[in-house]
């Protein structure tokens, strides 16, 4: 996911099929960046590409995002990067991927997790638009604003219990949003790394923070994609307690345990916690 694996080379194709052992539906996001087949990457769009970034913003036509990924590379490569992917799900409209960047740091090797959600061509193998998400806070030590990208769409549902999650977080239930998960379950923040909190003990504390400021957080819910196991749902953030904030885009995945609770919920959103 995203790009539309026929589009490369052989010796590519021949490369990811020793690596994996069987043929890619589709291309994985930086896998096919770091191919250095760029005209793949513009074909695999329906019309000009259109990719959405946390810092850079809306990067639209093909010299633009050649720019992109040549920038890209270099960054990687620089960085001695290595991917560590995580989850992924693709459905006849949408996917989205997770993965973990290991990159070197200044001071310090960086793990940043990225999610990126790819729309589809109605009908058809070709992308519409990409959208990428991650926190800046590994890289900079600072929160990066970002805009939303997608509108609240009142048609989009969540059921079972990432709906109920949705419920407790807009309304900051503590109780509640702790017995969404399993025992052993999870919620990781958008810096990753060592900002991961296991267990009934560590989810209430960390809600407990998160709810400290008078109230909630509730979302605007824009789009959604994923399956039985696995929701990815992204928003725009409006209202941390009593502060209201200018709208935030970021995006939410949550996977579910075997019992129907919830086994783990990654963030990637950049937005700067109230005073």
């Amino acid at each position: 996911m995203p790009w539309v694996p026929e589009l490369f080379s052989a010796p590519v194709l021949e490369a990811w099929l020793d690596k994996r052992r069987t043929a890619p539906r589709r291309v994985r996001y930086f896998d096919g960046l770091l191919a250095g087949e760029i005209d793949a990457l513009v074909q695999s769009f329906a019309g000009e590409p259109e990719l959405h970034h946390p810092v850079r913003g809306r990067i639209k036509g093909t010299r633009a995002f050649e720019a992109y990924v040549a920038n890209t590379n270099a960054w990687l490569t620089e960085r001695n990067a290595s991917i560590e992917n995580v989850e992924r799900v693709l459905t006849d409209g949408r996917g989205f991927e997770e993965v973990v960047l290991h990159l070197d740091g200044d001071a310090a090797p960086v793990d940043l997790p990225v999610a990126v959600v790819a729309d589809f061509q109605p009908g058809s193998e070709l992308i519409d638009e990409l959208r990428v998400y991650y926190s800046s806070w590994p890289l900079t030590g600072r929160h990066a604003t970002r805009p939303p990208v997608l509108q609240q769409d009142p048609e989009v549902r969540e059921s079972g219990v990432v709906a109920d999650y949705q419920r407790a977080l807009s309304a900051g239930d503590l109780g509640a949003i702790v017995a969404t998960f399993e025992p052993d379950g999870y919620i990781r923040e958008p810096a990753g790394g060592e900002h991961v909190h296991r267990g009934t003990d560590a989810l209430r504390a960390f809600y407990g923070r998160l709810f400290s400021n008078g109230g909630g957080i509730p979302l605007e819910h824009c789009a959604v994609v994923g399956d039985d196991r696995v929701t990815a749902l992204e928003y725009n953030v409006v209202r941390w307690g009593r502060t209201e904030l200018a709208p935030e885009a970021g995006i939410a995945v949550y996977v579910r345990g075997t019992d129907g609770k919830l086994a783990a919920a990654r963030i990637y959103d950049d937005t700067e916690p109230p005073a």
